[in-house]
Parts: C-alpha cells; structure tokens; sequence
C-alpha cells in the first residue's frame, strides 16, 4: 500500500505501484540516472531485479521523461521497467543522491555570506600562515569544497581531477577508469578561492595567472596517505587545475598482478635476470609504464644490488632503492643525472624516460659498460623504439648488442567479474580476427586459444558501468641475433616486424583479443588498438 495515495498522479492501470519503504535503495544504483535527470524528469533509480532496472515515477505518462529513460536504457545497456510513485517517495530517494553534490551544496551555502570581494587579496595573506598538507580538515567552506572534491576522487578510484572553469560555472570532473565524467558543478564565483585553496597547498604562486605552474602536496583521507600531483593551466576564463591522484597505500604491484601472459612474463623475467642491457617500455602518457617499470624493479635483488633510479616526478617511494628527482629548471636533468649515477656504483638504474639524444647516449654508454637499464620512450609500439634511437643519433652498430628488450603497452578497462555479456564469435568478428592472425606463422597460429565468444560490456546491480579497473595489453620484442643483425642494416619498422612476427611476436591488439576471450576486458576495448 502507498503510504499518501492523494499524492500519486491519477490513475494509471497499466504501471504498477511502489512503496519505498517495502526496499532498500542502495547508494549504488545512483550512478545508472544523473541527479540533475532524476530532478528534472522526476524519475528514481529503485533497484535491478533480474536484468531490468526499475525506474519510479511521478508521472509515468511524462513523454519528455521516457525519452530520457530510453536514452538511458540505450547507454548503459539495460532494458527498464516503470513503477509509479508518491511524491513524497521520490522526495526521500532524491535525498538519498546526496554525496558529492550534497557536501559540497552545504559549503556553497556557508560561502554566500562568507566570500570576499577580492577573493585574490584574502588568499595572500593565508599563504604566509603555515598550510597542513598531511589533513585537509580546516572549517572554511572553500577548504570544504577542496576537501570534498578530493575525498570523493580518491574513494572513487579517480587517476585524475579536471577543475575547468566556462562562461557561467565551473565543471569538476573525475577520470575513472581512464574515462572521464562530470562529477559536479560548481558557481563561476567560487573560481578564484578554489583555485587559490589548491594553489596554496602546492606551494604554488598565488599572483601567477599566466602562465601554468605546477606543484603537488600529499593529505591524509581516511587512513591513507595521498600524494597530489598539480598543474594548472590559463584559458580564456580563468585558470584550469588538473590533480593527478597517486595513492601510496596501494602500494607497488608485483609483474604476476600485471595481467601479463605466462609467455610475455616469462620473457620479461628472463630480461630483469640479465647483468648488463637496456630495457625500454614504449607508450603514450597514461598507457601505465611507470607502474610496469616499478613492478619490474620490484624483482630485483635489492640487498645485493645498487639499485637508482631518476624520475620526473618521483611517483611512488621504493624501500632499497636511491629514487632521485630531476629538477631541469636547476640543470639537473635525466642528462646529468645518469652521468652522476654512474660515479655511484651503480648495479642497475631507472631513467624515467629517454628525451633527447644525450640521455639516449648515456644510457646506451651505461648498460655498454655492465650495467642493467630500464627507461621508456614515446613510441607507439615495440618496434619502434629501434628508429625512434636511430633518429635520435644512436648507431645501430651500438643499439643491437646493446638492447635487451622492447615493450609496449595500453590501459584498457577490465570487465566486472560477474559481468559482460557473450557475444558469439562469428561473421564480422570472426572475419576481424582471422584476418589480424593471417600473417603469423601457422605453428604459432595453431597455439592461439581462439574461443567460441568474447563479451561486451553489460552491467550490474554490483557494477553498474560494466567495467571495473584497468588491466595492460602489451607487445614483446625480445632481441636477438636475428634482430640485431636487421637492426644493423638501419633497418625500418616493417622490415624488424617481419623478423619479429616470424618469430611469433604478437602485437597489443592481440593480446587484448586473447584478453577478451578470457573474458577479462570488453570487446569494445579492440577497436581503440
């Protein structure tokens, strides 16, 4: 029974009631309809049973509401089912969004009376009192502000924070998953203080709006320790903050928690467990090659080796390992700091990436002369690499006794445990990938585990985006004889790929569709490859 029936629209024998009290809504079931949609179509997320998402309704006949439903439907790929509602019902799950949105609304509240007229000029003189950059709990509604954005980012699992000011308001978004979302938004007013809140725990000039800075500062949200990474940017309306999230309790992974083949982790191992060489992982910024050169530096033996490393910046602190961080506005670069690790005693050295010709030499110099280097390079696959030091000035003659292995690598999202939906590998899909296997020899061909299905994303009550985290697709090139008497040659990248490929390297657009019939990532991630 509905609890105010005065309440409901009319009578509507074809939509079944609902009374809230008769379930738990559970916080989760939130993210499949925006607030701002619920709000203003009058619409409530109320539970998925069996597949289908319930939906309550004041006005279940609301067209503009339906479409919007369909919409929905359609995006998260999950067929709905309507259910009529009290007003008062709607109310109460409304309420229930609060979150995000709901904090920082009270703040926004408390700032209306409290707000400067220069807010610029207020901001200066808290810079000179000492900030806490371990708690980020202070009363001022512009910290709470801060405060909440980076609470809710880093319990939700965000990589990165978007702070972008527009014409008429300022849109905060999170980067989950490698995707971003709008998350919340903000009056244009509060512009100038937040930006000056954040700008002030990255010691960060506060006068300074032309040109980018950057900075970062660490907090303590909930029992773990947060690191910051900050760099603001100019436009047209003001200055944009981008926040990267480095949580320092999830510690280092280890290369078994990388996802990595049993054949692509047996030849990485062998690698590591070589005395002297260079290592090179390959790919765009945010493809994860920091955290696979941590985890590769986590199967040395460190209390028998001198293990340094120079990074810009330093992502995460290593027990046992001299971690130095690069400061080129001081003339200490990835150059002249692989020149002193060598004065060190170095057994092995991390060089957080190969930029121009001269680290390019002192690397190849360093793992020439007995040492073990691993760095990386903005190239879009294995193979390139090779070129890529032949363009930068390295002889061939110098790369091939030199190089130990390339690798290449991309964050692709991973599906939920319990979910994706099978798809059958025929037709089209079938086509796709017999023709991306064509040119591989036939006895590497036939070791290929090709499945009957893969799985596109579906999601569900525990997971409602379908996907879950990130996982590595990668690509292998293990030097030897045969590669290093091509690279001699100046070779270019099609002539090292038919070497390599006859040797049954498979590229990272592979490895993902063998990750998909393993049901660990969506098919719908193959085509970005």
């Amino acid at each position: 029974m509905m609890k105010n029936p005065a309440s409901i629209k009319g009578s509507m024998p074809n939509v079944p009631t609902k009374d809230i009290k008769d379930i738990d809504v559970s916080s989760k079931i939130f993210e499949y309809i925006p607030q701002e949609s619920a709000e203003y179509y009058q619409v409530v997320p109320l539970g998925v049973k069996d597949g289908v998402l319930e939906v309550g309704a004041i006005d279940p006949n609301n067209i503009e509401a339906r479409d919007a439903l369909n919409f929905i439907s359609s995006r998260i790929g999950m067929p709905y089912k309507l259910f009529l509602i009290s007003k008062e019902d709607f109310k109460t799950v409304i309420g229930k969004y609060e979150g995000l949105s709901g904090e920082v609304t009270r703040a926004l509240s408390e700032l209306e009376s409290e707000l400067p007229v220069d807010i610029t000029q207020e901001e200066k003189k808290k810079e000179s009192k000492e900030v806490s950059r371990e708690t980020i709990i202070e009363d001022a509604p512009v910290t709470k502000i801060v405060a909440t954005i980076l609470s809710y980012a880093s319990e939700g699992k965000a990589s990165d924070i978007h702070i972008e000011p527009m014409s008429d308001k300022i849109r905060v978004r999170f980067r989950v998953d490698g995707q971003l979302n709008t998350s919340l938004v903000l009056p244009i007013k509060v512009h100038l203080a937040v930006v000056a809140r954040i700008k002030i725990l990255s010691n960060m000039r506060l006068d300074e709006k032309r040109k980018p800075q950057d900075g970062r500062f660490s907090a303590k949200i909930g029992n773990r320790k947060i690191d910051f990474r900050v760099s603001t940017f100019p436009t047209y309306y003001g200055e944009k903050v981008v926040m990267r999230i480095l949580d320092q309790s999830q510690g280092l992974r280890s290369l078994d928690d990388m996802g990595f083949s049993e054949a692509n982790l047996k030849t990485i191992r062998k690698a590591i467990d070589r005395p002297y060489g260079l290592i090179l992982i390959t790919g765009p910024t945010g493809s994860g090659k920091s955290t696979t050169l941590y985890a590769m530096l986590n199967e040395i033996d460190k209390d028998h080796m001198n293990v340094l490393s120079l990074e810009d910046p330093i992502e995460y602190s290593i027990d046992s390992i001299s971690q130095s961080q690069i400061h080129p506005e001081i003339d200490y670069t990835f150059a002249t700091g692989l020149r002193t690790t060598l004065r060190q005693d170095p057994d092995v050295i991390m060089v957080g990436e190969i930029r121009d010709k001269e680290t390019a030499q002192l690397a190849i110099q360093a793992a020439l002369t007995g040492h073990l280097v691993f760095s990386t390079l903005h190239t879009n696959n294995a193979i390139g690499a090779i070129p890529r030091l032949i363009d930068m000035g390295i002889d061939p003659y110098l790369i091939a006794p030199t190089l130990v292995l390339t690798m290449a690598q991309r964050l692709v999202r991973k599906l939920c445990p319990n979910g994706g939906k099978p798809i059958a590998v025929k037709d089209s899909i079938k086509l796709m990938i017999e023709k991306q296997f064509e040119d591989l020899p036939v006895e590497f061909q036939e070791r290929i585990p090709i499945g009957k299905e893969v799985y596109e994303i579906s999601p569900t009550p525990e997971c409602v985006n379908g996907t879950s985290g990130r996982i590595s697709v990668i690509e292998v090139l293990e030097m030897d004889k045969d590669i290093e008497a091509v690279i001699l040659k100046n070779p270019t990248d099609i002539e090292i790929y038919k070497v390599a490929r006859a040797k049954g390297m498979l590229s990272m657009k592979e490895d993902a569709i063998l990750k998909a019939f393993q049901k660990v990532i969506p098919f719908e991630e193959i085509n970005g490859l």
